[in-house]
């Protein structure tokens, strides 16, 4: 009897342990986001902290997330499988929201230059929002402007990154 009974098939080992490839891609972007923002120029920061401590921070916290993945898999953690997502993946792809988003993300890039970061932020945000569904007229702009000139002034004033301000630099 003790032939029979239910046996657990045991996958190969890079089956088992495929998910740590997602860890070492993590831990190697990690390291090259950390290099390129140890190797950028000292800049002087005029006011606050300098452009160098974002990239600082984003790459510790990938090679961090890298890690505890790891550590997960070899605990025996597994991703859940693609059907564990609400969505119907036979349906076609939404071509209209991310062509709403790249033209979005298109006048950004266009309307920097003349106009400055605030109002192509602006456009940029309100775009965004009325791509992904939102058509509050009135709230979206002034939710979309808000955002706009936070950033600004984080880049500008916390973190020591010229934005361009266009028409409004005097203004703010």
């Amino acid at each position: 009897m003790s032939g029979q009974g239910s046996t657990v098939e045991r996958q190969p080992w890079y089956k088992e342990y495929s998910e740590l490839g997602v860890s070492v891609v993590l831990a190697a972007l990690g390291v090259l986001v950390l290099v390129d923002a140890i190797s950028m120029p000292a800049i002087p920061a005029q006011r606050g902290i300098g452009p160098d401590v974002v990239p600082i921070v984003v790459g510790g916290a990938l090679i961090l997330v890298a890690a505890l993945l790891a550590r997960d898999v070899l605990r025996g953690g597994k991703g859940e499988a693609e059907g564990g997502e609400d969505i119907d993946l036979s349906a076609p792809g939404d071509w209209r929201t991310v062509l709403l988003l790249a033209a979005a993300f298109l006048a950004n890039v266009v309307l920097i230059g003349p106009l400055g970061f605030p109002i192509s932020g602006a456009v940029l945000f309100w775009g965004a929002a009325y791509a992904l569904g939102s058509r509050d007229f009135v709230r979206d702009p002034l939710v979309a402007a808000g955002l706009s000139l936070v950033t600004y002034f984080v880049f500008n004033d916390l973190l020591g990154v010229s934005l361009p301000g266009g028409p409004l630099m005097g203004v703010l």
